[in-house]
């Protein structure tokens, strides 16, 4: 690739970065979609100048993803990684027009959020067998947090001692973009929580005590662990859902509480959503309900 077009996106990059301050997840995922589309315009078309990228060029690159049997979702995403990249050099000066103007995102198919059915949560915690260890402790409170706050599995994994206002029963959590929240916790799973850290100081002398969980080792969790539990006994609740994973205990979270009466816009800053757009679809679910018990129970239905 181009030396000019490595400085254009490394400049993008620690935009992103120390300015917007994105986890190096996200940036991750603008870079890799940034090198494949510039690596495709110098190949395809032999241009290393930023101005003279065109909107035929863009449409010639997502025609090949799509040819390559790429998702509407994924290709999506893609376009909106240059959107980004491409309104930052407007931005800053460098180009006077953006080549992304007329390029139009393909539709997708909306589909509703899987989540756990409210009988097979009951079943989860009260017939599901959890081991009398430290990881069996670590794993139920891995599925009450997810269930009770509905918090993201990055905010459960990062999740510090000091978040945790017992006094309160409350726990401030950072989402997306550093955003900072403050979830209600129920008595109950506030009594789990002071317990369990309780537990952890008299089982480790050595261990990563700003975070509250840790494995049988007394270190942090990571993502692939918490993921693999949460499978585990998501498979032995009974539910038939397809997917199995801790952001499917966050739909269930929101789901229930929309099935439950509870206000769009509460649900919203529970979840951390920035807009009400995101927070919508659990909406349809609710009605989705509605319509099973008008078919059940209306005469004429």
């Amino acid at each position: 690739m181009s030396a000019t077009y490595q400085k254009s996106i490394q400049s993008f990059l620690d935009y992103l970065k120390f300015e917007k301050r994105y986890s190096q997840h996200t940036i991750t995922s603008y870079e890799t979609d940034l090198i494949a589309f510039f690596d495709f315009i110098e190949v395809q078309f032999a241009i290393t100048d930023l101005a003279a990228i065109a909107p035929t060029f863009v449409r010639s690159w997502l025609a090949q993803l799509k040819e390559g049997g790429m998702t509407s979702k994924s290709i999506n995403r893609k376009i909106s990684s240059l959107k980004s990249f491409f309104k930052y050099q407007l931005k800053k000066g460098v180009l006077q027009t953006t080549p992304m103007t007329t390029i139009v995102s393909p539709k997708i198919s909306k589909r509703l959020p899987q989540f756990v059915e409210e009988k097979d949560t009951g079943t989860l915690f009260t017939y599901v067998e959890f081991p009398d260890t430290w990881e069996g402790k670590t794993h139920r409170l891995i599925l009450e947090i997810f269930y009770n706050t509905g918090m993201r599995l990055a905010e459960l994994v990062n999740l510090k001692e000091l978040q945790v206002d017992a006094g309160n029963s409350s726990i401030k959590v950072l989402g997306k973009g550093n955003k900072e929240r403050v979830l209600p916790a129920s008595g109950e799973l506030m009594k789990a929580l002071q317990v369990y850290i309780a537990d952890k100081r008299t089982a480790f002398e050595k261990f990563d005590s700003e975070f509250v969980l840790v494995n049988s080792k007394g270190k942090k969790l990571y993502p692939r662990y918490v993921y693999t539990v949460v499978k585990k006994y998501l498979d032995q609740s009974g539910t038939t859902i397809d997917k199995k994973s801790p952001h499917v205990l966050r739909h269930t979270f929101a789901t229930h509480l929309m099935n439950n009466g509870a206000d769009l816009n509460a649900v919203k800053e529970l979840l951390g959503h920035s807009s009400l757009a995101a927070t919508q679809v659990y909406t349809h679910n609710t009605i989705e309900k509605l319509k099973d018990v008008y078919k059940k129970a209306h005469p004429k239905a």
